[in-house]
């Protein structure tokens, strides 16, 4: 799994802290989402692409042979 959040997060000006509390888990959740150690729930990556106002599969998507 391959996500953008890094890049839709630094985009729109939020700190880790702000998408964190918008999307309602902690931030070291979004730490490791960025860091792609932790693969988020599909309710949790619906959130975070409603808050970047884009498609889901356009911040996570699979990888080749995912």
């Amino acid at each position: 799994m391959v996500n953008s959040v890094y890049k839709y997060r630094k985009s729109m000006k939020l700190t880790q802290e702000d998408l964190a509390k918008k999307v309602g888990v902690t931030r070291q959740t979004i730490i490791s989402i960025e860091q792609g150690k932790y693969i988020a729930s599909l309710p949790l990556a619906i959130k975070i692409s409603q808050v970047f106002e884009v498609p889901v599969e356009t911040v996570f998507r699979l990888e080749d042979g995912e």
